[in-house]
């Protein structure tokens, strides 16, 4: 059985890229110093400031919220809220915002829901059964985004928190690097140059390997949705980066790490090079965009919506 390198109880966790073997105490410890050190590089938060968690009842949101909550639970000038998208995912969703619900109200965090049905007119249900040969995650990652960025800003946030984790980002990185796409690859988050019309967003788990923030979660008793992965994402090219990521960690611990430590080096000299663009003003909704309309009224537009 294996000891705590720190102290001599038993160690829950053995941290392959490290090496180190940690007891519940000491891997709290471990995993809430590096959170706290993401959010203040991230931000600055000033009085009157507003944080908004992207909360979606899984693992990586609800955790997310409760670290922020727990950083910033004190200071009474920073108030939190939380934003949660119901794509009208019949089979998915209403577990999940059952688990919302509880953990928000265990924290005294006011939950605003967005449903895919009132902002976009209908349900991702709906969308996928008039068009069986598309891709879910384009539509569903489209208005999700138009959805949150929307509220947050009729909530007046200062910054909107994602559960964003270190195996999220690393495959963010790989898509685009793989795809060529430079331009995309230095706009990822976390945001820190403020455009008119987005909510900059922070990700407080973004070096936090997954599983780390599933054993948190445990230890800690956080009461997450069990069932996370949506049923439309089978068809995701994420899941053939997941499995790249997954096998190279299994065999060269530390991977995901240093694909992240490289780009964090690389981003400065690509953010030089692409300076974000002038944003319009969508002549539909009026929501910032590149083109004449944006992306969520193109797709509703295809849609007769």
């Amino acid at each position: 059985m294996l000891k705590c390198d720190k102290c001599n109880n038993i160690a829950v966790i053995s941290v392959r890229y490290s090496g180190a073997h940690l007891c519940k105490k000491h891997f709290n410890d471990f995993f809430e110093r590096r959170v706290k050190k993401e959010i203040r590089q991230q931000c600055d938060l000033k009085k009157g400031s507003k944080i908004a968690v992207a909360l979606s009842g899984g693992k990586d949101s609800t955790v997310a919220m409760h670290m922020v909550h727990k950083i910033f639970r004190e200071r009474k000038d920073i108030s939190i809220e939380a934003i949660l998208v119901d794509e009208g995912i019949a089979t998915y969703r209403p577990y999940s915002i059952k688990i919302a619900k509880k953990n928000c109200k265990s924290l005294d965090i006011p939950l605003h829901i967005v449903r895919f049905s009132d902002y976009i007119g209908k349900t991702m249900d709906e969308i996928v059964e008039h068009g069986k040969d598309i891709f879910p995650c384009t539509y569903c990652g489209v208005f999700r985004r138009s959805c949150l960025n929307k509220k947050a800003k009729e909530i007046g946030t200062s910054v909107l928190a994602t559960g964003h984790n270190l195996d999220d980002t690393s495959q963010s990185i790989m898509m685009n690097l793989f795809k060529g796409d430079v331009e995309k690859l230095a706009r990822l988050g976390p945001h820190n140059k403020i455009q008119k019309g987005l909510v900059p967003r922070i990700e407080p788990l973004r070096i936090i390997p997954e599983v780390e923030t599933y054993l948190y979660a445990l230890l800690n008793k956080i009461e997450i949705h069990g069932h996370e992965h949506c049923p439309y994402t089978a068809k995701a090219q994420r899941n053939e980066y997941r499995k790249i990521l997954y096998d190279l960690e299994k065999t060269t611990p530390g991977t995901r790490h240093a694909i992240v430590s490289c780009y964090d080096q690389l981003r400065d000299i690509l953010q030089k090079k692409y300076q974000p663009a002038r944003l319009k003003t969508c002549k539909r909704c009026g929501e910032p965009t590149l083109q004449t309309y944006c992306k969520t009224c193109i797709l509703k537009k295809e849609w007769g919506m």
